[in-house]
């Protein structure tokens, strides 16, 4: 009967427990220089009063619906959960709120309505504000204050939460070095003086109170969250009550400990179970103050229910060194149980008790950090079929390769003959059998054999169809490669430097993925690549300018050797290429005068001048993990006492932004986009981010809610405008002239809404990808007469290099928030996604909209350049998705597959997204394309 005794819950320890959880709370907010000054009374009772101070560890993703959920459950919850907290479901797990509410004590909160959403019907009263609309800093908290002198007073409830945003939103809009951090740390500490001096007031000989103040994540230099950086891992833990003894002697660095640390330790603290998924640790100096029996029996607690979530989650966990550390404990505490009993109370028993609690402390680190491990349970199943498809798509494309590069451009998935086939019948019910063997014997739960019979039999289906496609496809090759050439082609033509450098960098990119340093610094890769085609590019212009001053009939092979392997492959499948070869061989006869007088040494220059771009766009901005805590042109410029050169820099920057894109648009799109532009500015000056000449610093800064609507009217009037004659194009004339037009206007409106969405020091960025771009187009495409696969991995490998210049990463931790809420009143859940989408994919996002504006214009020169485009765009996208996937699922069990694979994945995913659209749009514009399906 004893040791069921053991595991009994023992009553409360506090009377009533308030939590104050300050959102983005970073650990130097309260322990570094900024807590003394801004905070005096928090440090005060942390330096002299009777508190426990700690600095808890976060798990990544350093979102505030994971963390809650680590905080109240002990628990630690998955990746998906970052984008589950845009809209939180009802927490079903074990934890805290739900224990205490069962327990029958009263629960308000006022604050984070995430709070709400996780726990329905949990709270005697509450008061839920939304967390989403980053442009609020006081209301936010205001509305979390003006309940508290009337809750203090009374006396029925028994666990008070509070949870603060407006820290975390000043963080979004302007950093952690801000001047409006330190009054909002002054209102913090306000606040938990007036809690702390009513808890102390209203206590009882019987019970005393206590007040928890911690942070669900702290923030990165930049402000953002979501990351694995210190900042945004390590917030302050603080607990203040009259039970414990007043702190003296010299000051110590708080300790650390992990977050999920808290619910075990306010379990005890309230006389509540542990939740049954924890895998925290009590954090021993909160019971410090109680009996050497009382605290071996807090501590027996924890380490029985770690013990039992171990054996639940592994098979063999009698071996677990944790499982062994905490039975010999055990024993231990029976023998000091014994002595007890017996009344033996000398200094033995209480050194013996150390021993056994040492001993405890021991086994229960052991645990948590063995279950913290097991705790990712994957779903390999679904994740084994959801990689077959992604490979299938893969495989059929690249089949597709030859004939989609032909001159007639066709995509084809040869389907009909083998879906009524035997072969994939037998393979539909080969399927289904594995599916009903895999549900019916699997343990544990599986999102794929959850879902209804007619979805499993559907993916089924497409399996089989997928690969039916692609064995057809290689018979197709096979019976073609066995046909007599009609034409033989010369089998020495080699491939020219563009060529190799596409395919290595491809191929480079690719196998760079498999490894965390690559792609927590993916930038370099990136960066590296468009550096080096730069010199390839200038290497070609030399040639074309110096060397090739005659038509050299032996270069006529040379240059037109990019469709050679692509035209072999074809001729032996009876594929005609005429465009291909008669393109190249006229680039070779134009090139003596394709270029003349001074046109032609700012072609020779580009290169260099595009080198110089990149490189000054490169100290912008400081992106990855190595190095993004160095000081950087960025921060310079957004630290207050530099508004006046930031100021300057946004205006030269929207004024060249203005003359470089208004070139081909109409007069009315002119006045618009220069209206437009004078408009951004505005918005940013209302906000406190630029100045005007005449304007001084004091200004009030409001939302600028009116300058980013005004901005926004113009975009979609331009946007309007060019989608009007592009609808003419496609149904009244096909003139390409309409279309080019309407396609420049489209692309013009997205550079403004750009210009409104970035950051005022990240406008170079626009600046440099709009000159760039303008430069290319002029100087190197079209005199060296590129085909349309090569000139669309250019334009994807630039895009993919200005999303890092705009200072995005493969972290969570910088995608601007504050984008999504840029002339918004309140949180729009669909407007706020695609402000964010937009603002953060703008520069892969700008170079795919020119990409099709460039190939449109070329319709004259190749047909087929559309269809070419779309093609290699998904083909560029396709291959390091799939193959990343594959190796994402390969390395699951990796230290670093939730602070650096999954993020990147969710990275990636959106990116997908995004080239669907891409490539739906080029198929739409695809003049070519539409005049076939008309035949």
């Amino acid at each position: 009967g004893m040791v069921s005794n053991w595991t009994k819950i023992p009553p409360p320890l506090f009377k009533k427990v308030v939590i104050v959880l300050i959102d983005a709370l970073r650990d130097d907010f309260v322990f570094g220089s900024k807590g003394k000054q801004f905070m005096p009374y928090t440090t005060q009772v942390v330096e002299r009063g009777t508190s426990y101070s700690f600095i808890a560890e976060a798990k990544p993703p350093t979102v505030t619906m994971p963390r809650i959920k680590a905080l109240m459950t002990g628990s630690i919850p998955g990746f998906i959960d970052v984008i589950v907290n845009l809209n939180s479901p009802a927490l079903l797990d074990d934890n805290l709120i739900w224990q205490a509410k069962t327990a029958g004590k009263r629960i308000i909160f006022y604050g984070d309505d995430t709070w709400v959403k996780l726990f329905p019907k949990h709270f005697v009263e509450y008061d839920g504000t939304t967390s989403f609309f980053v442009s609020d800093f006081t209301e936010v908290d205001d509305n979390v204050t003006r309940h508290l002198d009337r809750v203090l007073k009374r006396e029925d409830w028994d666990l008070l939460i509070l949870h603060y945003l407006g820290l975390d939103h000043i963080g979004h809009m302007t950093g952690p070095n801000s001047p409006l951090v330190g009054p909002k740390l002054r209102e913090m500490d306000n606040v938990l003086k007036k809690i702390h001096i009513s808890l102390l007031s209203k206590e009882e000989a019987s019970l005393p109170n206590l007040l928890v103040v911690c942070g669900d994540h702290g923030m990165s230099e930049t402000g953002s969250h979501g990351g694995s950086s210190e900042g945004e891992v390590h917030t302050p833990l603080l607990f203040i009550s009259s039970a414990f003894e007043k702190r003296s002697g010299p000051l110590t660095q708080p300790k650390l400990v992990q977050q999920t640390d808290l619910a075990s330790t306010l379990a005890v603290g309230l006389g509540l179970p542990i939740s049954r998924n924890s895998v925290g640790n009590l954090i021993l100096p909160v019971v410090g103050g109680k009996t050497m029996r009382e605290q071996l029996r807090f501590v027996h607690l924890n380490g029985f229910q770690l013990s039992r979530l171990l054996q639940e989650n592994t098979p063999a966990y009698e071996k677990d060194p944790g499982y062994e550390h905490f039975k010999i404990a055990e024993k231990s505490h029976g023998n000091w149980i014994k002595l007890y009993l017996e009344g033996n109370n000398s200094e033995i028993l209480l050194n013996l008790g150390k021993k056994v609690l040492k001993q405890y402390l021991e086994a229960l680190k052991t645990l948590s950090s063995s279950l913290s491990k097991q705790v990712a349970q994957y779903d390999v199943y679904s994740m084994m079929v959801g990689t077959v498809i992604i490979m299938e798509v893969l495989l059929l494309l690249l089949l597709s390769f030859p004939k989609a590069l032909s001159s007639r451009a066709e995509f084809e998935v040869p389907l009909s003959p083998p879906l009524f086939s035997l072969l994939f019948y037998l393979m539909c019910l080969m399927l289904c059998a594995v599916h009903v063997i895999v549900c019916t014997s699997a343990e544990s739960l599986c999102y794929f054999c959850s879902m209804s019979w007619l979805t499993a039999v559907g993916v089924m289906m497409l399996i089989s169809a997928l690969m039916c496609g692609i064995l057809s496809a290689i018979a197709k090759i096979f019976e073609n490669s066995r046909l007599p050439l009609k034409n033989p082609v010369v089998s020495s033509s080699r491939w020219s430097e563009i060529n190799v450098l596409i395919l290595a960098g491809t191929i480079g990119h690719v196998l760079s993925l498999g490894a965390s340093s690559f792609i927590e610094e993916e930038h370099q890769t990136w960066y590296f690549l468009i550096n080096t085609l730069c010199l390839a590019l200038c290497q070609e212009l030399c040639r074309n300018n110096f060397l090739l001053k005659e038509y050299d009939p032996q270069h006529g092979i040379t240059v037109k050797q990019n469709f050679d392997s692509i035209g072999e492959a074809s001729e032996c499948k009876n594929i005609d290429i005429p465009a291909a070869g008669n393109a190249k061989l006229s680039k070779a006869t134009s090139s003596a005068e394709f270029i003349q007088g001074s046109d032609k040494w700012i072609s020779l220059a580009s290169p260099w001048i595009i080198l110089i771009c990149c490189r000054l766009l490169r100290s912008l901005n400081q992106t990855g993990v190595q190095w993004a805590h160095r000081p950087d042109f960025g921060h310079w410029l957004t630290s207050s006492e530099h508004k006046s050169e930031l100021s300057f820099l946004a205006a030269v920057s929207l004024l060249m932004i203005f003359f470089l894109v208004q070139r081909r648009c109409s007069l009315v799109s002119k006045i618009a986009m220069a209206l437009g532009l004078l408009g951004v500015y505005s918005y940013r000056a209302a906000i406190g981010n630029v100045i005007f000449p005449w304007q001084h610093d004091t200004k009030d800064i409001s939302k600028g809610i009116t300058e980013a609507r005004f901005v926004y009217v113009f975009v979609l009037g331009i946007v309007f405008t060019g989608t009007k004659d592009l609808l003419k194009s496609q149904v009244i004339s096909a003139d390409s002239s309409v279309k080019s037009t309407g396609l420049r206007e489209v692309y013009s409106g997205l550079v403004l809404l750009a210009a409104l969405l970035f950051r005022p020091h990240n406008l170079p960025v626009l600046v440099f990808c709009l000159l760039i771009q303008t430069m290319m187009t002029k100087y190197i495409w079209r005199p060296l007469k590129f085909d349309a696969a090569q000139i669309t991995i250019m334009h994807y490998w630039f895009g993919q290099a200005f999303f890092y210049f705009q200072g995005n990463s493969n972290g969570i931790a910088t995608v601007d928030v504050s984008a999504g809420f840029v002339g918004l009143e309140s949180y729009v859940e669909i407007p706020a996604i695609f402000l964010t989408a937009f603002a953060t994919y703008a520069g892969p996002l700008l170079w795919a909209i020119h990409l099709l504006c460039y190939l449109s214009s070329e319709v004259n020169r190749d047909s087929a350049a559309v269809g070419h485009g779309c093609f290699c765009y998904a083909l560029m996208r396709s291959i390091p998705v799939a193959i990343y996937i594959v190796l994402v699922t390969g390395l699951r069990y990796h230290l670093f597959i939730w602070s650096v694979f999954s993020p990147k994945l969710l990275y990636e995913g959106v990116h997908v997204f995004i080239t669907a659209a891409i490539c739906l749009f080029f198929t739409a514009m695809d003049q070519n394309h539409s005049h076939r399906v008309q035949d």
